[in-house]
């Protein structure tokens, strides 16, 4: 087999759904897979993600019936635990309803965002979880507003080499960042525009409805952001964004997803706009791509149904491998996961009827 196709060992694809978590196993070529689940007893899975290093499962959810939990598996879905040891807020303040997001720092910290917009941070793998209070701490906290799918921090970006720089996102109240591991949070959203504002607010320091947020690969400091208003990117770590939306369908939209290597190439499914039934612009799928970070933009559409698709597709469930060349995953408000192994070129479907898809990760070891 040539570099080109070269798998590892094993290549999982982790669906986070409104009925619990599946797991995908792909063969070598990416073009067989095969469904495992649903796991965590098809609680609702708002994210979930895997440690590259040691291949452990984690999936957070919940519900107002529920509550929130972060589930683990150290045996690639086979056993799972879960805990929700101090995912909660302060006696007398609003209760954690569900894990919305999860992302692991360098430092071995998972973090887990929340509903009401909160971040937790656990130090023992999950098992025990304290409350980041400077982010709640922020004097603008008390004009946070919910975004139509609730008050959520939706998107945790830690820094790739320094665990004090975090960056978080949250529907809507904008982005925030962090220097000192987490005891204070300032917003950088510098440039990014809330059109749902008076005309001559358009600009606000706080109160953004932020719907992506990720880092290129290999630069830190770079940052794309599909917001309710438009398409970003940022050079300096949030400090200031500019639009690069001009070329796309629509500039409204949930997910983006990074290149693995390339910092220059982004994924992003625009749908038609916010009050216009959020599904694929004209009932025609596509992903589009960035190869320039935003200067220009292409419809990649082969093997993507092309008429009568009035999907949706939710901030998480957009995502790509490691593997060269880059695979890029997608799943749908109905139910259905889509795959490509050409880094977007071509399409396939490899997964249906499924619950409502939330979250879209992936998992490449070598034993």
């Amino acid at each position: 087999m040539d570099e080109e196709t070269r798998m590892p060992d094993r290549l999982s694809v982790l669906l986070g759904t409104k009925k619990g978590l599946f797991i995908l196993d792909g063969d070598r070529a990416r073009r067989s897979f095969a469904l495992r689940g649903p796991f965590c007893a098809a609680w609702p899975i708002g994210h979930a993600i895997a440690d590259p290093a040691t291949g452990t499962i984690y999936a957070g959810g919940g519900n107002a019936w529920f509550g929130p939990a972060v589930w683990k598996s150290e045996d690639f879905g086979a056993s799972w635990t879960h805990s929700s040891q101090g995912l909660a807020y302060p006696e007398g303040e609003e209760a954690v309803k569900s894990v919305w997001s999860l992302a692991l720092a360098p430092d071995g910290t998972l973090y887990a965002g929340v509903e009401p917009a909160g971040l937790f941070a656990s130090h023992d793998r999950g098992a025990t979880w304290r409350h980041v209070s400077g982010l709640s701490a922020h004097p603008s906290r008390p004009h946070w507003n919910p975004g139509g799918g609730g008050l959520i921090l939706h998107a945790i970006v830690p820094h790739p080499a320094d665990p004090a720089r975090l960056h978080v996102a949250i529907s809507a109240a904008g982005v925030f960042a962090t220097t000192d591991g987490g005891a204070s949070f300032e917003p950088r959203n510098r440039g990014t525009r809330a059109d749902f504002f008076p005309e001559d607010q358009r600009y606000p320091e706080v109160g953004q409805c932020v719907h992506s947020l990720v880092m290129a690969a290999g630069l830190p400091e770079r940052l794309y952001q599909q917001n309710h208003c438009g398409m970003y990117r940022s050079d300096d770590a949030g400090l200031s964004w500019h639009s690069i939306e001009e070329g796309l369908p629509s500039s409204f939209g949930f997910p983006a997803a990074a290149h693995p290597r390339d910092p220059d190439t982004l994924y992003f499914v625009p749908l038609n706009g916010a009050l216009e039934g959020r599904y694929v612009p004209e009932g025609r799928a596509a992903v589009w791509r960035t190869r320039d970070g935003g200067t220009h933009w292409q419809a990649l559409r082969q093997g993507l149904p092309q008429q009568n698709a009035f999907f949706g597709v939710l901030r998480q469930a957009l995502a790509t491998d490691p593997l060269t060349p880059a695979g890029v995953y997608f799943g749908t408000g109905s139910g259905e996961l889509f795959a490509s192994a050409d880094e977007g070129d071509s399409w396939f479907s490899i997964a249906c009827h499924l619950p409502p898809i939330h979250s879209v990760e992936t998992l490449a070891l070598s034993d």
